[in-house]
Formats: C-alpha cells, sequence, structure tokens
C-alpha cells in the first residue's frame, strides 16, 4: 500500500482514522494548507484532485504563483568530519559536492521510487 498519491506535480498523505471511519491526507512540501478526505479510496482520490485544483484556481484567480514543493533545493546537515571527508574527495576528484551527493543519492534505493 502507498502512503502517498500524486497528482499535478504535487505529492498528498494518504491516511486512515479507525476512529472515524475515513481516509484524509494533506499536500505535503508546501506551507498552504491543502487537505482532502474520504470514505472510499476513490473518494478520497477525487477529493485530492478537487483540492489540488481548487488551489490552482485560486491562486490564478488572485494573480499569484502557487507554491513548489521540490525545487531541487534542500540543506542538510553532516558532521564536520564528514563534511571535511567529502570535501577532501570531491575537491581531488575535480568534482563539486552538490555533483558527488547528488549522484550519490541517484544510485540510493530512494532514487528508484516511482
Amino acid at each position: 500500500m502507498n502512503n502517498t498519491i500524486q497528482y499535478k506535480g504535487y505529492v498528498g498523505s494518504v491516511e486512515f482514522s479507525e476512529e472515524d471511519g475515513i481516509f484524509f491526507g494533506k499536500v505535503m512540501g508546501i506551507r498552504s494548507l491543502i487537505s482532502y478526505e474520504g470514505e472510499t479510496a476513490k473518494e478520497l482520490l477525487d477529493d485530492f484532485h478537487g483540492a489540488v485544483d481548487d488551489y490552482l484556481e485560486t491562486c490564478k484567480a488572485e494573480g499569484k504563483e502557487p507554491e513548489v514543493a521540490f525545487k531541487g533545493s534542500f540543506n542538510i546537515r553532516l558532521s564536520p568530519e564528514l563534511h571535511k571527508k567529502i570535501f577532501i574527495y570531491t575537491t581531488e576528484h575535480h568534482m563539486s559536492m552538490n555533483k558527488y551527493i547528488e549522484e550519490t543519492l541517484q544510485n540510493s534505493p530512494a532514487a528508484q521510487v516511482n
């Protein structure tokens, strides 16, 4: 079972409330709160699609750019020793640290997820 759904470049969570008997979720990775729910998987998907469409229409009507969740930039924290090791390695191999980290992550199992 997937815990996420995707539509028009947005990724939403999928959760279930046993107490209420409903599926629910929210769009992840943006500041705006876009939530949705449904009693069935189909209702959840329909409400997710509708919520994203409403968000995009509202942004257009207000003349503002919709938020984009995945811009290709994020910060990571490393130990000073690992930071130093990566810096030395990348310098010796004539590559940027960004390029090294991107290539390393591209070969990771997480990059194989659809």
